[in-house]
């Protein structure tokens, strides 16, 4: 007589809070627990944001791929519902009039029309071919840090480094560069009327203006072959609207530099968490291209994607949405998802394939990938190599994670190393 067991009760999904409340300490210093709760329950969940805004926010990796595909969500501002609008952390008017309507918040075909202005820039063959420049300002940086720690590598290197190579690629002239304020960036952290920060906001957004329309007027009188000069040329042909002008340089500004300050970041910290790791990439350094892909896949800068809306009320993969609620993909969750990538939570500096979508997917893919990628080659490349022995000088709990709705992060990262070579 053969005895057959009884198969395991089925485990039914974590019922977790609705909305799941994406706020405090625990959450920013460490979201991968609850992602992944939040995946094995379902690949869509109603979210709660700081500012009180309740949106829709995409957790598998197929849905996230499907997501930023999908040609029913749109970008623009303008499909946000009242109930999203009366709580959502948006620029006031008239600025966000003025300076959001960059290709972050546009859909076809104007988002077509202002992308192709920008592309040219950014192609892996002219990266390439400025990475020996790039390189020179790597080094400059780590030149100026102390003989032996310690130091902080974000105000020493990282707060920099980013900034000065955009200024190169985009045309930025030096004057310019050396005056620009990196607090202005903060200006997409909008704060309420009532906040007592508001002031302090609304003077970095009236220096950040002031700063672009001189960047325009330097660059009307002074133009050359660059970017910059080439979108000013495109503004005075009628080609690009005044505004969409100012917005294209400011997405340029602030998008294309702050996220990689905070990349550089969260790969050190991942290789300073796994130093075996750390040693793979000192010994191999012909791993390099392969490491950063995984860096960005195991703790990606631009955790959350921005505000996505349908025009009717439409199915998510399963889930009804209401036309004008805001959809927001996680990337670092689609990331960190078993069923595409064998042991996610495994910082695998070999990992291949990885299909990883840190830089989005779709119409908004990151056009500049492909100088973020040089950038986080250089700096990991540069900083290991000069600062033999460097190492974390504070407590993993000590580390302090910026406190930005959709991105992650480190404000300081003091390091101790043996010499600066």
């Amino acid at each position: 007589m053969t005895i057959q067991e009884e198969p395991p009760p089925a485990v039914a999904p974590e019922t977790l809070p609705d909305p799941v409340p994406l706020i405090g300490c625990p959450y920013k210093t460490d979201p991968y627990p609850l992602y992944e709760r939040m995946r094995e329950a379902g690949p869509v969940h109603r979210v709660l944001f700081p500012s009180g805004v309740q949106a829709w926010l995409v957790t598998g990796y197929d849905a996230a791929h499907c997501a930023l595909n999908d040609d029913r969500l749109g970008k623009n501002h303008d499909r946000g519902n009242d109930r999203w609008r009366a709580r959502a952390s948006i620029m006031p008017e008239p600025q966000h009039s003025q300076l959001q309507v960059h290709l972050l918040h546009q859909d076809p075909p104007k988002h077509t029309r202002m992308r192709r202005y920008v592309t040219d820039a950014f192609t892996p063959r002219r990266i390439e071919q400025l990475r020996p420049r790039f390189r020179q300002l790597a080094d400059a940086l780590v030149d100026a840090l102390p003989e032996q720690g310690p130091a902080d590598l974000v105000t020493g290197f990282a707060a920099h480094f980013p900034f000065q190579v955009l200024a190169e690629v985009i045309g930025l002239p030096p004057e310019l560069a050396a005056r620009f304020d990196r607090d202005w960036g903060k200006v997409v952290q909008p704060v309420g009327p009532t906040d007592p920060g508001r002031p302090l906001y609304e003077a970095r957004l009236h220096g950040l203006q002031s700063y672009i329309a001189e960047v325009v007027a330097h660059k009307r009188e002074h133009g050359e072959d660059d970017l910059l000069s080439r979108l000013v040329l495109a503004r005075d042909r009628r080609e690009l609207s005044p505004e969409e002008l100012d917005s294209m340089i400011f997405q340029l500004l602030v998008a294309g530099q702050e996220p990689v300050t905070n990349q550089i970041t969260t790969a050190l910290t991942a290789l300073f968490r796994h130093p075996d790791q750390l040693a793979r990439l000192r010994d191999e350094p012909d791993l390099l291209p392969r490491a950063v892909e995984e860096l960005l896949r195991y703790d990606s800068a631009f955790e959350l994607t921005t505000w996505r809306f349908f025009a009717e009320d439409s199915d998510l993969h399963g889930t009804r949405v209401p036309a004008g609620d805001s959809v927001i993909v996680s990337l670092c969750a689609a990331n960190r998802d078993r069923r595409r990538f064998p042991d996610p939570d495994t910082l695998d500096l070999g990992r291949s394939p990885n299909p990883h979508l840190a830089f989005g997917h779709g119409i908004h893919f990151c056009p500049g990938a492909a100088l973020a990628r040089a950038e986080l080659q250089i700096a990991l490349s540069t900083l290991l190599t000069r600062l033999p022995g460097v190492h974390l000088a504070i407590g993993d709990e000590d580390i302090e994670w910026i406190p930005a709705v959709l991105g992650r992060g480190t404000n300081r990262l003091p390091v101790g190393y043996d010499r600066r070579r």
